[in-house]
């Protein structure tokens, strides 16, 4: 496994990192065992970024990384975000980024992990009600008392990131980024590049959508995704099929042709695997495999425009929720 510096001022991390989150029941039902020799199986290929979030599963995912990594700690970087409440149904209840909240969520990690420290620690979101320069601030506390060892952010614009950093330096920002999925692009990356920040992607497959999954039932959080929804579902799934078409005249899939493709876009970008199975992992993993010439990572965009995806990636009240989102709206 090949490593990338997160950053200029940041660790360095396998080229690839695995997501966690679907793990813990928002696509559908989980096998835990699985998820635990998942985690382990990328840990024995070299992966050492994980990433997680205090809610996902409130709490779950986390004792679920802190079962897998026992006796593995040396082995891997933890990427932790928080802010999100959840009420007791499971619903969001809103963004908290205050230092007293973040303190508190940072030690119910620690014990959940079960670990002594932290990472990456970043807000899941900008809480619009607290600066981001106290959040910050806060974590920047957290790294002098040993409890966290760098700072990230998530879903930030670039006027927002540029604010974080003059209270701490700022390792990466977290963001959707696939083929179908380029915002980042306009503004954003080239400013983070400005910055010498990096970027970890998740969504690289859309959350399923390119390699052909589909919502399963109740429980599955892309029910609720405009992309996956009726019409926009059928349009979407001819841009699917003409990855795999692509794809097959590489003699690889569709999925590990768009992880490459994200891949291969820079080496300050670490994309985040979502997978759930061991089976899915080593699928993805042959991304690695795959060298993309500056004429064929065209071609793919080409092939596959953004602008041809059927829907937003998350539903109207949680796009307006997005620093990310409403940023680039307002200089659209």
């Amino acid at each position: 496994m090949n490593v990338r510096k997160l950053g200029a001022a940041g660790p360095l991390v396998s080229e690839i990192g695995l997501g966690c989150m679907g793990m813990s029941g928002v696509y559908g039902p989980a096998d835990e065992q699985e998820s635990i020799h998942t985690i382990q199986e990328a840990i024995d290929q070299g992966i050492n970024l994980l990433d997680t979030g205090d809610f996902y599963g409130m709490g779950h995912n986390e004792m679920l990384i802190g079962r897998a990594i026992q006796g593995r700690r040396d082995k891997v970087l933890l990427s932790v975000k928080f802010g999100a409440l959840r009420t007791p149904s499971g619903a969001w209840g809103g963004y908290d980024g205050r230092p007293v909240a973040l303190k508190n969520f940072v030690a119910y990690s620690l014990r959940r992990l079960g670990v002594d420290h932290i990472d990456i620690y970043r807000p899941a979101r900008l809480d619009a009600t607290v600066p981001i320069e106290e959040t910050v601030g806060a974590i920047a506390d957290l790294i002098k008392e040993g409890y966290v060892r760098y700072i990230g952010l998530s879903e930030l614009s670039a006027e927002s990131v540029r604010r974080a950093r003059t209270v701490h330096p700022i390792v990466d920002l977290q963001i959707e980024y696939s083929l179908v999925s380029r915002g980042v692009e306009n503004n954003i990356l080239p400013a983070l590049r400005d910055m010498g920040i990096g970027l970890t992607t998740y969504g690289v497959l859309s959350r399923g959508l390119l390699s052909g999954s589909r919502p399963s039932g109740k429980g599955d959080l892309r029910g609720h995704f405009p992309r996956f929804a009726g019409e926009n579902l059928q349009k979407n799934a001819k841009l699917v099929e003409t990855l795999q078409q692509l794809g097959r005249a590489r003699n690889v899939s569709g999925p590990q042709l768009a992880i490459a493709w994200v891949l291969q876009q820079g080496k300050d970008i670490v994309p985040l695997l979502g997978s759930r199975t061991r089976t899915q992992l080593r699928e993805a993993l042959g991304a690695l495999r795959v060298s993309l010439s500056e004429e064929e990572l065209k071609r793919i965009a080409d092939a596959v425009p953004a602008a041809s995806v059927a829907g937003t990636r998350y539903d109207e009240r949680q796009m307006a929720m997005l620093d990310s989102e409403r940023a680039a709206k307002a200089t659209s």
